[in-house]
């Protein structure tokens, strides 16, 4: 089992940054891969970024490619979320999830654990 809690989200102006945090908790965060996705009112909920076990390889949607950062520190039971020059558009509820299966997926079904949220909002 695996509790997953996200922190850093607020309001932030157009074109500002925010640094999101996921805390695990267990002992064996560093056996799974971590990605973030995010869902906006009435809309399904979407692939942002992901991060293998080591922290070799990262993927991200199209949409934040070049301005979000995915990172992990396996010693702290965290991933982070940067996210710099946000849109009106990234406007979502943020959530960290873990993925026990050996790649790096954009499915938000390959994900067996899930946090609780955080809502980051981009006003214009």
């Amino acid at each position: 089992q695996v509790q997953l809690v996200e922190s850093g989200g607020g309001l932030v102006q157009a074109g500002g940054s925010l640094r999101l945090s996921c805390a695990a908790s267990g002992r064996t965060f560093s056996s799974y891969a971590m990605g973030w996705f995010r869902q906006a009112p009435g809309k399904e909920r979407e692939f942002v970024a992901v991060i293998r076990r080591s922290g070799g390889r990262t993927y991200y949607a199209d949409s934040v490619k070049g301005r979000f950062t995915i990172s992990r520190d396996n010693a702290k039971n965290t991933v982070y979320l940067q996210m710099n020059s946000l849109k009106p558009e990234d406007t979502a509820v943020y959530y960290c999830a873990a993925d026990s299966g050996p790649g790096s997926s954009s499915w938000y079904g390959s994900y067996d654990y899930w946090g609780q949220g955080t809502q980051v909002t981009a006003s214009s």
